[in-house]
C-alpha cells in the first residue's frame, strides 16, 4: 500500500464545532467537516522523505495486534514519519499590533497510531474507490501531553478551559479573523532539512 503514496503535505481539515455538536450523534461529522480544507504548497515525495523515516512507536500494552493485512515488519521498523509539527494562532488584535503568531501546539508525526501505509491498506480493503491522486487525510495528530494536543477542542478541553494568548486574549473556539498556521519540518543529522511550507487559513465572517 505504501508504494501507492506519491508524497506528503500538510492538511487542515477544519471542523465547524457548532454544527458538529448537533450532527455527530448519531450521524458523525458530515457538514461540519465539508466546508474548508487548506493544504500546504508543496508535495514532499516519498524519495525525499526516505531519510526521515523512523520506527513506528510500540503499541500500548493491552492494545490488540492489527489484523494480518495491516501488519508489516518493515512498516513497523521504518514506516513512521520523523516530522516536527507545530500549530500557531494569529488573532486580529495580534495582527493589528504587529505581533507574531503564537505557538499553541508542537508534536511529532510519530504520534500517529497507524502508519500511512496501514491507513491506505485499511481504507482500500473494503472496496472503497480510492484512486491515484486522491487527497488522503491522517486525522488529527496529537501528542500525549497538553503542549502537543492537535486541536483547539482538546487545548480548551471542549471550551471549558480557555486557551490564553500572549496579548491577554483567550480562545475557547476560533473566532472571526483568527488565522491558523500549520508548519512541519523534517530534520536528521547528515541530511538537508525539508520544510513543508505553511498551511494557513483565516476564519471569515459568515
Amino acid at each position: 500500500a505504501g508504494a501507492h503514496v506519491a508524497g506528503f503535505c500538510l492538511l487542515n481539515d477544519w471542523s465547524a464545532r457548532d454544527i458538529q455538536s448537533w450532527e455527530y450523534q448519531p450521524l458523525g461529522p458530515f457538514l461540519a467537516k465539508s466546508f474548508h480544507t487548506p493544504i500546504s504548497p508543496w508535495v514532499i515525495t516519498q524519495d525525499a522523505m526516505a531519510p526521515f523515516r523512523i520506527a513506528q512507536p510500540p503499541r500500548p500494552a493491552g492494545h490488540p495486534r492489527p489484523l494480518p493485512h495491516l501488519w508489516d515488519a518493515d512498516g513497523q521498523a521504518q514506516g513512521a514519519l520523523g516530522l516536527a509539527l507545530e500549530v500557531r494562532l494569529l488573532s486580529p488584535a495580534m495582527r493589528a499590533a504587529g505581533l507574531a503568531p503564537q505557538l499553541v501546539s508542537r508534536a511529532g508525526a510519530d504520534n500517529l497510531y497507524w502508519t500511512v501505509a496501514q491507513m491506505v491498506a485499511h481504507h482500500a480493503s473494503g472496496g472503497c474507490n480510492l484512486n491515484p491522486g486522491d487527497l488522503f487525510g491522517s486525522g488529527t495528530i496529537s501528542a500525549v501531553t497538553a503542549d502537543g494536543w492537535g486541536s483547539l477542542l482538546e487545548l480548551s478541553q471542549g471550551g471549558r478551559r480557555p486557551l490564553p494568548l500572549a496579548n491577554g486574549e483567550e480562545r475557547r473556539f476560533l473566532e472571526d479573523g483568527d488565522e491558523v498556521i500549520f508548519r512541519a519540518r523534517a530534520e536528521r543529522t547528515g541530511f538537508v532539512p525539508i520544510g513543508f511550507g505553511e498551511c494557513r487559513g483565516v476564519v471569515m465572517g459568515a
